[in-house]
């Protein structure tokens, strides 16, 4: 499997579940459709993040150890980083022992998700700035 394709699947994967840990798909009907139970499952679905989460940091690591930071582009290892830094945090907080204060945890949580957001954004933005005759890596 090329490697962007892998960039690609984990990512999305990461934005699924990552969006599951909200009570968004139970919600709002989506996991009453056929084939989508699963989505509405929160133990699923966080085991699912932390193993696609691990998945995006052994690409990562592979990608800056065989190509050089240069290979990601500044913008999208900035939003992986910040991802990064906020979700170890993210995790530790699941740990029985640890605790953060509200705010902290706030602040934490929403720089998460305004980093996923960005990270969406930016993607999307690509797409539709690809010039048609670039040829795809």
């Amino acid at each position: 499997m090329p490697s962007l394709t892998l960039y690609r699947l984990v990512v999305a994967v990461l934005a699924v579940s990552g969006v599951a840990q909200m009570p968004i798909f139970k919600r709002y009907y989506i996991a009453d459709i056929p084939g989508l139970g699963w989505t509405a499952d929160f133990i699923f679905t966080h085991r699912l993040h932390y193993l696609a989460a691990a998945a995006l940091l052994f690409w990562l690591a592979r990608r800056i150890v065989l190509s050089g930071a240069s290979s990601i582009g500044e913008g999208r290892l900035a939003l992986l980083l910040a991802l990064i830094a906020t979700g170890v945090p993210r995790m530790l907080k699941n740990l029985p022992d640890v605790s953060f204060s509200p705010t902290a945890t706030m602040l934490i949580d929403w720089t998460h998700l305004g980093a996923a957001m960005a990270l969406g954004l930016t993607a999307l933005a690509m797409v539709f700035k690809r010039h048609p005759h670039t040829s795809r890596r």
